[in-house]
């Protein structure tokens, strides 16, 4: 007895080093910044692959105090799996950030299992819950225990996320009998996540929220002594999103009282927090009431801490008390304005700054120019984003309107006084002019509106064409305008081609002026391999509008502009060399081994199941408030320049507070949209008999005439096991099977259009068009949904949230024609044809396949099990020759259609 060691039972963690949690030890700080919803910065090095790169911000947080390492990888732009795996393994190789235990952070069980065989140490999994039942809970806790880890338990259960005391202890107690007494999980590897929600919302009922919190964690540390508490501290100052400083005094005064409760871990910026006993008093006090709850009948703590907010300064920000602004001098309030995107007085001010500066156009080069400057200035160094600036462009045009008839008026008196010899001589040369375009056969313009918008705000001269422009049109009218700057746009692939033959144009006419690339189809390679080579004065691809500003501004110094284009050059020679050598390094099989390597279907379990109907059936001004409920959000931050994933966005410590104003902006303007029937939708969906006929057709049975399907099959060399996808796999040979297309569209925005623009507003206006795309987009979920549950029902029992379906966990697929799948935009023409026509929807293909209306989507539906998205890649000559051949076209037919993925 005498030599037994008795091992105390604390939360022993570790890396290379170990981490021992004793009753003694203060509040663990777990670090934040490795996890791609929580930092732009890591999200991009992960995006871009750079993960040596990467490893510097958790370095930076292992230097700042971070005693545990939250790693999350959970992005749609991702691989999660390999990220996590690729980003560990790293880690694990730097001793000065391996030595600190890791947290993995997920919420798909696949890439906590991923980072589980990674790391080194005892880690803990973020997290488990029982969300998904009881029986789910213990297989992934019993995984977990298999690797040594310790667990995050989230207080939720099947009925919901846990809100009250009373729910939180109820949940977190029978998750630790599960674990304890099923599972065989030491108690000390236990840690509850009770859930921190945001209080002082305004809502009556979120009052108790941070005392639900905290009293809980009393109660779970009482039944529970072995057991940690954790939280993510920033959820609770989520309604004072904007006013760092009122936020970092709730953080501190909710940490003071959790931490005194029981809490001993939490994920939270510790460089952000206030010391307790330095807050000022009276926020101090504030803060208490609200926490605790106390004085708060009729929201009156809420109300007090919320004008006091209003009056305080967040650190490094201004926040304007009132009105007070308006006292100032007129220059000082035209500039306010502008920064802060208020139209309200910016009429009356102007015409004030009229009456007191010698001509109109002094008003332009003074006050409003000074500010547009600074707005310019506070964009650029990230301290403004785009939804603001956008406003800020709206004051500005609303502005100059009111000072444009008495500019007009002076350049004609001006004009009277001269001999026409002199008239002749004094044209002014003005702003340097920018000519933007969509390219001919493409629809697309929200990303290029915005442009036109931030450069405009910085004082060019922006001459918009609009969309669907041919080249002779764009280089006629620069000629015309005497444009400085082209600026090319394009989101489908058949534009690539456009923006090279305008390159080939500019070079045989002896065009000397600069030519800027931009959309979402475009890319810095695509550009320096295929159109740069064209044309020889200046071409830039910009990668999104943020940039276009720096990238103009250097182009139209004459100075900077030789320079630039010669470093652009060598930049884009060194990328052409990069692609010819990837190119060459590329493992591509022969086609026919390829088709050798295809998916073998399991059809003992799977039989395919006839759809309620065969033929089409039109739904026609569907309700937009239905469609509504599925819009995913996070493509519409995209848009707006503002990334991260939603709802998480909205707290974002940098983003956060603009984008909740814009959400809130969106969701007004949406409403606006379905109560007044702004816009009406319109899709069609069809089923029909289809059958495999060759490894890549399919042909499609209809009462008039049988159409052949013609797909592209993947030709990279894979990996054994694994098979060389084309979506003609996904089709019975052997038995009766079906195959469905759909297309839906929103209509009737183009009038609303119109009115903002009349009305000088892009902001409501780039909302419109991007809620339209959305809705689409939206639309073809809830369609696809229908499909699955009603229309062809080989679902019927699923039960997926809004979450799921962005997540794609349902079954079957819906790839569209022109996208990675089938990379072939002429395969619209059968799938249109299929589908009754252009008159079905409405919708009318251009000439490179774009369709129009430009919120319109597009698709096959694939039902059997084993379907996936996957994208075909690089094809070799030899699938080319067979893929023309099947389709009846000639090889530069094909060629033309499919040179973005030809090797």
């Amino acid at each position: 007895m005498e030599n037994t060691i008795y091992i105390q039972p604390y939360l022993r963690l570790s890396g290379l080093e170990p981490l021992v949690i004793r009753p003694e030890t203060n509040f663990v700080n777990v670090g934040e910044r490795t996890n791609v919803t929580g930092s732009k910065k890591f999200a991009r090095l992960i995006r871009e692959g750079q993960y040596e790169e990467a490893l510097s911000v958790a370095r930076q947080q292992v230097e700042s105090g971070a005693q545990i390492l939250d790693v999350n990888m959970d992005d749609a732009l991702l691989d999660g799996v390999e990220a996590m795996k690729t980003f560990l393994n790293l880690l694990q190789a730097e001793p000065d950030i391996a030595k600190i235990p890791i947290m993995i952070d997920s919420s798909k069980f696949e890439i906590i299992e991923a980072g589980l065989k990674c790391v080194q140490g005892k880690c803990i999994v973020n997290s488990i819950s029982m969300k998904e039942g009881e029986e789910k809970f213990i297989e992934q806790a019993f995984i977990c225990k298999s690797f040594g880890a310790s667990v995050i338990v989230m207080a939720f259960d099947e009925i919901g996320q846990a809100d009250t005391k009373a729910r939180k202890v109820e949940i977190c107690h029978r998750t630790y009998k599960i674990l304890t007494e099923k599972v065989g999980f030491a108690a000390q590897d236990i840690i509850f996540d009770p859930n921190i929600f945001a209080i002082a919302t305004g809502i009556e009922e979120h009052n108790n929220y941070a005392v639900d919190f905290i009293e809980a964690t009393r109660e779970i540390k009482r039944l529970m002594p072995l057991a940690k508490v954790s939280g993510g501290v920033s959820n609770v100052s989520f309604s004072f999103r904007g006013n760092d400083h009122v936020r970092e005094a709730i953080h501190s005064v909710f940490l003071f009282h959790a931490i005194k409760a029981g809490m001993d871990m939490g994920i939270v910026n510790a460089g952000q927090l206030v010391i307790y006993d330095d807050i000022e008093p009276t926020l101090k006090q504030l803060c208490e009431d609200v926490i605790l709850n106390r004085n708060n009948d009729d929201n009156g703590a809420t109300e007090k801490l919320i004008t006091f907010a209003e009056t305080v300064k967040a650190k490094g920000k201004e926040t304007v008390k009132d009105e007070s602004w308006r006292k100032e001098s007129v220059e000082k309030r035209m500039s306010h304005a502008l920064i802060h995107g208020i139209t309200e007085y910016i009429d009356a001010d102007t015409e004030e700054a009229r009456q007191k500066y010698p001509t109109p156009l002094s008003v332009i080069e003074g006050p409003l120019m000074n500010g547009m400057n600074i707005v310019g200035d506070l964009f650029g160094a990230g301290k403004m984003f785009l939804p603001q600036v956008v406003k800020s462009a709206r004051v500005m045009k609303k502005a100059v309107a009111v000072l444009t008839p008495y500019i007009e008026q002076e350049k004609r008196d001006r004009l009277n006084n001269l001999s026409k010899d002199d008239q002749a001589g004094n044209i002014e040369k003005g702003p340097a002019k920018i000519l933007l375009a969509t390219v001919k056969g493409d629809v697309h313009d929200i990303g290029k509106n915005i442009v036109g918008v931030v450069l405009g705000c910085n004082g060019y001269e922006i001459i918009d064409l609009g969309v669907m422009v041919s080249s002779d049109k764009i280089l006629s009218e620069a000629h015309k305008h005497q444009a400085d700057i082209i600026g090319l746009s394009g989101l489908i692939t058949p534009s690539l081609d456009e923006m090279v033959h305008i390159a080939k144009e500019m070079k045989r006419l002896n065009m000397h002026i600069p030519l800027l690339i931009g959309g979402a189809t475009t890319s810095r390679m695509h550009t320096a391999v295929k159109i740069a080579p064209e044309y020889e004065h200046g071409v830039v691809h910009v990668l999104d509008a943020s940039r276009s500003v720096t990238v103009a501004g250097t182009l139209l110094n004459k100075e900077q502009k030789e320079n630039f284009i010669s470093d652009i050059k060598t930049e884009y020679q060194k990328l052409q060399v990069d692609f010819g050598n990837r190119k060459t390094a590329k493992q591509l099989l022969p086609f026919a081994e390829a088709q050798q390597n295809a998916v073998v279907l399991n059809q003992k379990e799977h039989s395919p199941i006839a759809p309620a109907f065969t033929g089409t059936k039109v739904l026609d001004n569907y309700n937009l408030d239905e469609i509504a409920r599925y819009i995913d959000w996070q493509p519409f931050f995209i848009a707006w320049e503002l990334h991260g994933k939603f709802p998480q966005i909205l707290t974002d410590s940098v983003v956060g507070a603009e984008a909740s104003k814009l959400y809130d902006d969106a969701q007004k303007l949406l409403n606006q949209i379905i109560d007044e029937k702004w816009l009406s939708a319109k899709g069609v969906v069809g089923f029909w008999q289809a059958e495999k006929t060759a490894p890549d057709s399919v042909l499609v049975h209809t009462k008039e005439k049988n159409i052949s399907l013609e797909f592209l099959r993947q030709q990279v060399k894979k990996a054994a096991g694994q098979p060389n996808l084309s979506l003609a796999d996904f089709i019975s040979k052997d038995e009766k099977d079906y195959l469905g297309a759909f297309s839906v569209t929103i209509q009737g925005i183009e009038s609303h259009i119109k009115r903002f623009e009349e009305n000088l507003d892009d902001y409501n206006k780039i909302i419109l068009q991007a809620l339209a795309d959305r809705l689409a987009e939206a639309f073809a979920e809830l369609l696809h949904e229908k499909t699955r549950k009603e229309f062809w029902g080989y679902a019927k029992g699923e039960t997926l949230n809004n979450e799921e379906l962005i997540n794609e966990s349902y079954q079957g697929i819906r790839p569209a024609p022109g996208y990675p799948a089938c990379p072939d935009h002429t395969e619209k023409y059968k799938l249109f044809y299929l589908l009754g026509g252009e008159s079905a929807t409405g919708i009318h293909l251009t000439e490179s396949l774009a369709m129009y209306p430009a919120s319109s989507v597009c698709g096959w539906y694939f039902a059997h099990p084993e379907s996936k998205y996957f994208g075909v890649g690089k094809i070799e000559k030899d699938q080319l020759e067979d893929y023309a051949k099947r389709k009846g076209i000639s090889i530069e037919e094909a060629t033309k259609w499919l040179r973005p993925i030809l090797e």
